[in-house]
């Protein structure tokens, strides 16, 4: 009873054979890369390579890649013995059309082997083959214990030194497994179980154990390789704030919240981005959506449409900073979050939908994910004026296709898309409001634009457009702060990075080609490079923005995202402490702080110890000792050969808890460590010291006596770690006195009441 669908794209995928096929083994190569590719818009002989290892050679730098072996390559390691290079990583399905013949089953964890002679792809494998992936519908999930033997999301891998086993640990499934040479499933067990997150691990042949890093649970998994059983799980100290420690989980879990085990939310939206991918998930047993989102135009006789359950491909979305941004998807078919709980029954095909209080701990995890730093900005985050574009190409509208692109200057492509772009009274800019791209939450009432009210959920009603032209009418006005991660396909160019551009189905292959539409009235290359340059560097707030007062300028959501300067480091050494460029450098890290934009702190080695400063203002650095504040310019000055210091630009508000407090306890890193106390664990906090424990075992003992004699040195007190609380006597000496007055200290375990022993 459905009206007819849409006339929507097809999505092919390239075979062994370099056939280009759909999903019912229809061939459609001609129209891709052969005799009739012009009908596509690519030259004869377009390819996509598909290239996922990088092989370089050290000796002149030259680059070979292994092709085609998965989607997202997710760890590498080499066999020791054989030498053979092993990926991990997934494999997605999505040439295959519809959600119910996807559900649980859009995904594959592969191995993949190749010798980096040549290369040779030596061989791919399933990392669980108990699974069958049948095109049933409806879809059964199997039962919660063989959803356990699965690995989802694999993201680390080491071999032991026979290349004999290698050790995968699954980041969603919070577990290990063991693989042979050849990829295939050794272990004793299914799996080893671990904590929760685990990434990195490590093997140590002299102690067969393997440390696996839980990076979620914040721990160390200690397992003895032998009997392949955790034996030891060891805390740390970890400053995630709870509300990300409880709704990660909704993301990352493949065993909880999917019907074979092994996919999850973050199977596509990877790290809460995205997978590169446009997915058909149509339901041809669907029903029309009735609209009923924020239509502006309309005023104007551009009326949204109903949604049809058969969409076509649709490109996976970003989920940085998506709430507060509704309605959701690329049709604003979706009010909130919460209208997502049926996805992980549909989709992932879990035994039901996620019940509310767990949506809403998800909604509030995603509400922590902002966008990272832009790193098309400038170091102080404004636009660039001549940003180079390698990889971007003309279109041919203005003059021969597939030529460089000149520099841009972003901040004339600020302008243009602000006024005079298009052939009508609007401008970019009317539609995707500054500062996210999205559109306005306004609606025209009353012969005026008014702020509208969130929903029941607190959800808004950002703007929705039937102008687009696409074929699905109703398209909601998509922010564009990750245009950058976008970029790759270029159909003008024989090799593409990317199988999806631009538009809500990645049709639309480069930014430049978006741009120079007819409907946008630019007028030569040049001011096609100049959006480009803004488009990329587009992410990073510090725009203009909106009035209610003016209809081609209205107001848009705020943009939660870094300063384009976080993350920047710069180590001062001896050498370059007096070079022009390192000064002026740190001059814009501290006139950032000073402005509060961002946070800065300093680590190095001072007196022989490791040191740790948290930039304060005024040219002050707080050292991690309380008592101590030094100026920046002493700081640098005392740089020398050992005591090199790295200055790191990070978010306001991170710089003490990075600097100089890292388990926040409000007892400085370094009055920690001179107390015997642990700056990495919150529960342990400076006591009574014990001068003569010098080793900080709680003991004085023949271990303290020892040290104790590395930093005598006659006169002065040594540099050496320790060695400033060896002077017991506090003559200013590190010298035979003490020696005596420890030696009296020494009654084993336990520290004695000797006078001078405590204090």
């Amino acid at each position: 009873g459905n009206p007819n669908p849409p006339r929507v794209g097809l999505i092919v995928k390239k075979n062994a054979a370099g056939q280009w096929m759909d999903d019912n083994n229809h061939d459609w190569t001609n129209l891709v890369s052969g005799a009739q590719a012009a009908r596509s818009g690519r030259p004869i002989g377009w390819d996509l390579p598909d290239r996922d290892l990088a092989i370089i050679n050290t000796a002149d730098f030259s680059v070979r890649y292994a092709t085609r072996l998965m989607n997202i390559c997710m760890a590498v390691g080499v066999n020791p013995a054989s030498g053979e290079v092993a990926v991990v990583g997934t494999d997605a399905t999505n040439e295959v059309r519809f959600e119910p013949v996807l559900a649980g089953r859009f995904l594959r964890v592969n191995i993949a082997r190749v010798n980096p002679v040549g290369p040779t792809t030596l061989g791919i494998a399933d990392l669980n083959p108990h699974l069958t992936y049948t095109r049933d519908v409806p879809f059964v999930p199997i039962a919660q214990t063989e959803r356990k033997k699965s690995i989802g999301d694999p993201r680390g891998i080491a071999w032991n030194p026979a290349g004999t086993r290698a050790y995968i640990t699954g980041m969603g499934s919070n577990n290990l497994i063991v693989v042979d040479a050849a990829g295939a499933r050794a272990g004793l067990a299914p799996t080893i179980h671990v904590g929760q997150g685990p990434t990195g691990v490590v093997y140590h042949a002299g102690r067969n154990r393997l440390y696996v890093l839980n990076r979620f649970e914040a721990s160390v998994s200690v397992i003895d390789a032998v009997k392949e059983k955790e034996i030891a799980r060891v805390p740390f100290y970890d400053p995630t704030p709870q509300v990300i420690r409880t709704g990660r989980k909704h993301l990352y879990d493949t065993h909880r919240n999917s019907g074979l085990g092994h996919v999850s939310c973050a199977s596509c939206h990877v790290d809460a981005r995205t997978d590169r991918l446009a997915w058909d998930l149509g339901d041809p047993s669907g029903t029309v959506k009735v609209f009923n989102q924020n239509c502006p135009l309309a005023v104007l006789g551009n009326n949204c449409e109903n949604w049809h359950p058969m969409k076509g491909p649709m490109a996976t979305q970003t989920l940085q900073d998506i709430i507060g941004l509704e309605p959701h998807h690329w049709r604003g078919d979706r009010d909130g979050l919460e209208e997502f709980a049926d996805a992980f029954k549909g989709l992932l095909g879990d035994d039901g939908k996620l019940p509310s209080p767990e949506m809403q701990e998800f909604e509030d995890f995603l509400a922590t994910i902002h966008f990272p730093p832009n790193p098309y900005r400038n170091f102080d985050n404004t636009l660039p004026t001549n940003l180079p574009l390698p990889g971007h190409f003309t279109s041919g509208r203005y003059g021969p296709a597939g030529q460089p692109l000149p520099n841009g200057n972003a901040v004339n492509g600020l302008n243009r898309y602000r006024t005079g772009n298009l052939d009508n009274p609007f401008n970019c800019v009317s539609c995707h409001t500054l500062p996210t791209g999205a559109g306005t939450n306004f609606r025209f009432q009353q012969f005026t634009f008014v702020d509208q009210p969130p929903g029941p959920n607190g959800e808004f009603h950002h703007a929705i457009v039937s102008v687009d032209g696409s074929t699905n009418v109703s398209i909601k006005v998509p922010q564009i702060r990750n245009m950058y991660d976008k970029v790759g396909m270029e159909l003008t160019q024989l090799e593409n990075l990317a199988g999806f551009g631009f538009l809500h189905d990645g049709s639309v292959d480069s930014l430049a080609r978006f741009v120079s539409e007819p409907v946008f009235s630019l007028a030569n290359d040049q001011d096609v490079a100049d959006m480009v340059a803004f488009m990329l560097a587009f992410s990073g707030s510090d725009l203009p923005t909106g009035t209610p007062a003016n209809i081609l300028e209205l107001p848009g959501p705020p943009s939660r995202d870094a300063h384009a300067a976080v993350g920047a480091q710069l180590t001062v050494t001896e050498s370059n402490k007096s070079d022009p460029a390192v000064s002026s450098r740190l001059g814009e890290m501290k006139a950032l702080a000073d402005a509060g934009k961002v946070g800065l702190v300093v680590k190095g080695r001072r007196g022989g110890l490791a040191r740790g400063y948290q930039y304060t203002g005024a040219g002050a650095l707080q050292s991690d000792r309380a008592a101590e504040v030094v100026s920046f310019a002493a700081l640098v000055a005392g740089v020398e050969a050992g005591s090199e210091m790295t200055f790191t630009v990070v978010p306001r508000g991170s710089e003490r808890r990075i600097g100089i407090d890292r388990d926040e306890d409000g007892y400085f890193d370094r009055d920690e460590l001179d107390a015997c106390s642990h700056p990495a664990d919150a529960l342990r906090v400076p006591g009574p010291v014990i001068a003569a424990d010098l080793d900080c075992d709680a003991d004085v003992d023949s271990d303290d006596l020892e040290r104790l004699g590395q930093c005598m040195t006659g006169s002065g007190v040594s540099a050496a770690t320790g060695c400033v609380s060896a002077d017991l006597d506090g003559d200013g000496d590190v010298d035979q006195f003490d020696f005596g007055l420890l030696q009296r200290c020494i009654r084993g375990p336990g520290v004695s009441a000797e006078p001078g022993c405590m204090d």
